[in-house]
């Protein structure tokens, strides 16, 4: 009896060892599954939060997408800032919410910014913030925009894409594309083909030559292309009309000089660093005897000789444009991004020249200065011009050239140019005789302003209508 109560015991005291160790290592399992069960969930949503973090960046540039084809359409003023985003099924993903800053400058759009924010409709306080600049290609881009043949010298260096609806012989060095809008053309002895490049064909007397070639080992011929699409020119006459009701809206119109002064022959326009310019009234010129294929040999008066302070005006930051109903001279140091146009509006028999007489400077440089000169015909190089002269600026000779006339014996050492040309004639700043240089500069050099690119000054000429991205960030 005693073994069988012993053993009953030993066995209720096994029995009882056997639950608590259950109990415990149930515990035990129920905190590990629990814990993994939570590690699991954890995981889940941290994954799904991972996915609408990456879901509210789409949507972010959805709402970039969605306003730059609002932009491009002219239906800005029916675009919603806020709205909701559905999947091609008809879900419900998310919404965006745009901010939009715009850059104006006479009522004209130059840049627009915008601030997109997205976030999915699981997840709203997940934002992503994506901000975007668009605008426009202006002519800024090409270091030459050219409407007729031209020759580039063996001392030209010029970075920056360098286009013309002629043929081009370019014997420079070119740091980017050169572009015609010519299969073929026809090299006389103006261009240096009195007798015809070995790239070129005698053809019935003719030197016919490739849109683009070159006789010295300057360029790079790999960056030739030929040929393209020419570009618009007859487009830029529109811009005479609009900036010169600009001009008169913002109290920046000059009217012909002898409404003022009986005696006046011009203007001669000074910037001043300040951000103002003085205006002159120029009373007496002195002739040179000069050369230009246009005219052959001729007086042209581009050297003043006398004139007297008229008054000092500062810039509009509303509409910095500038027009003058005569000829111009032109030179100082520029704040701000000006246009100033020279033109006869009022009698159609008469076309304006612009001379630029001295050097034209940025004050601050960077992307907060840019100057945009138009000249109704001719924008020509003073005879009287610096030894070493800095150009800045984007140049636009509407119906004639932008150069230099040949002076006999009149010899510069170096130009620079920061910015663009556009000529609706052939350019030249050098004369040379065999490989003489007899006038004009003897070293040149081109450099394109990126900064002038997506945002000049206003009434600039647009290479395209539409908006692109030019910047793109994501902000925190």
């Amino acid at each position: 009896m005693l073994n069988l109560e012993t053993s009953k015991k030993s066995n209720f005291r096994e029995k009882g060892a056997i639950i608590t160790l259950v109990l415990v290592f149930g515990v035990i399992f129920l905190i590990l599954l629990s814990s993994l069960l939570g590690f699991i969930l954890f995981q889940l949503r941290t994954s799904v939060k991972g996915v609408a973090w990456n879901e509210s960046l789409h949507l972010a540039e959805a709402g970039i997408d969605y306003y730059k084809w609002c932009l491009n359409n002219e239906a800005e003023g029916n675009c919603l800032l806020n709205k909701s985003y559905y999947d091609p099924a008809g879900n419900l993903m998310g919404e965006f919410s745009l901010d939009i800053d715009t850059t104006l400058s006479c009522g004209e759009t130059i840049q627009r910014n915008i601030i997109s924010s997205g976030w999915t409709e699981d997840f709203p306080d997940i934002k992503r913030k994506v901000a975007v600049s668009y605008g426009r290609d202006s002519v800024a881009r090409f270091a030459y925009l050219l409407n007729d043949n031209v020759w580039a010298g063996p001392d030209r260096e010029i970075r920056g894409v360098y286009h013309s609806n002629g043929g081009i012989r370019m014997d420079g060095e070119n740091q980017s594309l050169v572009s015609s809008n010519r299969e073929t053309w026809v090299c006389t002895s103006s261009f240096g083909c009195s007798s015809c490049p070995s790239d070129c064909n005698l053809e019935a007397g003719n030197c016919i030559c490739p849109g683009v070639f070159t006789t010295t080992n300057n360029a790079q011929t790999d960056l030739f292309n030929y040929p393209v699409p020419s570009f618009d020119f007859e487009g830029i006459t529109i811009d005479l009309a609009q900036i010169k009701v600009a001009a008169q809206d913002y109290d920046a119109y000059f009217p012909p000089v002898k409404d003022i002064d009986s005696d006046g022959d011009g203007y001669h326009l000074v910037f001043k660093n300040d951000g103002t310019f003085e205006v002159r009234i120029i009373t007496d010129l002195s002739a040179s005897w000069a050369y230009n294929y246009e005219q052959g040999w001729h007086w042209d008066y581009f050297n003043i000789s006398d004139e007297y302070f008229y008054d000092t005006y500062s810039i509009n930051p509303s509409c910095s444009a500038i027009f003058f109903e005569d000829n111009l001279w032109v030179e100082g140091v520029v704040e701000g991004k000006i246009t100033v146009a020279s033109a006869n509006l009022v009698d159609a028999n008469v076309d304006t020249n612009l001379i630029l007489l001295g050097d034209i400077e940025y004050s601050l440089g960077g992307s907060s200065d840019g100057l945009v000169l138009i000249g109704e015909d001719n924008i020509l190089i003073s005879p009287s011009s610096p030894d070493n002269m800095e150009l800045k600026g984007i140049f636009i000779a509407q119906k004639g050239h932008f150069g230099r006339n040949h002076y006999s014996g009149n010899i510069k050492d170096k130009l620079e140019i920061t910015g663009s040309i556009v000529s609706n004639g052939r350019v030249g700043t050098q004369w040379i005789s065999g490989s003489v240089t007899i006038s004009g500069y003897k070293k040149r050099e081109n450099y394109i302003d990126r900064n002038l690119i997506y945002n000049p000054p206003p009434f600039v000429p647009y290479t395209t209508f539409e908006f692109g991205v030019v910047r793109w960030e994501e902000l925190e």
